[in-house]
């Protein structure tokens, strides 16, 4: 009983660490894609005037 506990106990704990990694992951991405978006806005309104 107490190897099925241990056993559940890090599996949650696994399941913590991918569902925090995958969080961080979506964020960076999406922070990066903004900042990119946003670069290329600034470069086209300086390369019009």
């Amino acid at each position: 009983m107490a190897f099925l506990s241990g056993f559940v106990s890090y599996l949650l704990l696994l399941i913590v660490f991918v569902v925090v990694g995958g969080a961080a992951v979506f964020l960076g991405i999406t922070l990066r894609k903004n900042a990119n978006a946003k670069a290329e806005t600034a470069e086209n309104e300086t390369a019009a005037e």
